[in-house]
């Protein structure tokens, strides 16, 4: 009786805990970002922007118009993938969805990564770097390999004018509706999987099999629990590497390896989720498997050239 009534409270501890992520965490920031949006495009200011990105997005396969989806993934990538779908071609959607699962972090993501380089200018430069390079590299390999032809992008382009109070909350509204409708139910789903991956003991499997590749990597064994939890919450696999920070088991080099790894690494669950839902599974399993092993790969290559060339960070 006792432990039916435990599995219970487990079980609505974690639909909550999905609740309070989804609401408290999330929805601020992409309601944020959904008001500057609707701002400057109430302006006419957002054709404006997509046409000066667009001769560089043609270089990896995208158009000006990619750069809405980009963008919203320094606030969700989940809600971003979404987003892709008003990419006009099939290889423009699955371009855009491969780099927002790589080398876009989402904001709570990022704002745990500039704490743990905070006071180390020269780490954060390196991972800023590295990002961007992995960031056009993959983006142009895409568009040599993906069949397709190349992108075009015509877009008229309004007059600039202030912005209308009326307009822009009621598109703020529909993309917040968007967002119940679409997102919402994916990080209950995430969630749960949390709540058996704890019950079953699967994470202790996972945590001893990612340990193989942190030591290959040139990190500590506390390492592998941080990037378990990245997979399913990305904030929560940066705030585990802080913890690792403060008690003195990272040196320099090991923590700007670390940031880069898990920056590149598998995107959340709920992403996953959506990557699936937008791509369907065969795209969404290979771009996860792709992702799972170039991350680790780029931590290798970045240890290997900070230590050969005596950098101490």
């Amino acid at each position: 009786m006792f432990s039916s009534v435990r599995a219970v409270h487990s079980t609505s501890s974690c639909i909550s805990l999905g609740v309070r992520y989804a609401v408290a965490l999330i929805l601020p920031i992409v309601t944020t970002f959904f008001i500057a949006f609707a701002i400057i495009e109430d302006t006419g200011y957002l054709p404006r922007l997509a046409l000066l990105i667009d001769r560089l997005f043609k270089k990896i396969g995208l158009t000006g118009r990619a750069v809405i989806p980009m963008v919203l993934g320094l606030g969700c990538d989940t809600m971003a993938t979404m987003v892709t779908r008003t990419l006009p071609t099939k290889r423009e959607r699955i371009i855009a969805t491969i780099l927002l699962a790589l080398a876009v972090p989402c904001s709570a993501q990022l704002g745990v990564i500039l704490s743990l380089l905070e006071g180390n200018p020269q780490g954060l430069w390196i991972w800023a770097g590295v990002l961007s390079l992995v960031f056009l590299l993959i983006g142009f390999l895409s568009s040599k390999i993906l069949p397709g032809d190349q992108p075009s992008f015509y877009m008229e382009i309004p007059p600039l004018r202030m912005p209308k109070l009326s307009n822009v909350f009621v598109k703020t509204y529909v993309r917040v509706k968007w967002y119940f409708s679409e997102i919402f139910p994916m990080f209950i789903f995430a969630s749960v999987l949390i709540w058996m991956g704890q019950l079953t003991g699967l994470f202790n499997l996972f945590t001893k099999a990612l340990t193989y590749p942190i030591r290959w990597i040139g990190l500590p064994d506390k390492a592998a629990v941080a990037f378990l939890f990245g997979f399913f919450r990305r904030d929560y696999g940066a705030a585990g590497l802080y913890d690792i920070k403060k008690a003195g088991l990272f040196s320099g080099n090991q923590l700007v390896v670390a940031c880069i790894t898990l920056t590149l690494f598998l995107p959340c669950i709920a992403q996953f989720l959506m990557n699936v839902k937008e791509r369907g599974w065969k795209t969404g399993v290979a771009i996860s498997i792709f992702i799972l092993f170039f991350s680790f790969s780029i931590g290798f290559l970045v240890n290997l050239v900070l230590n050969s060339m005596g950098v101490n960070l």
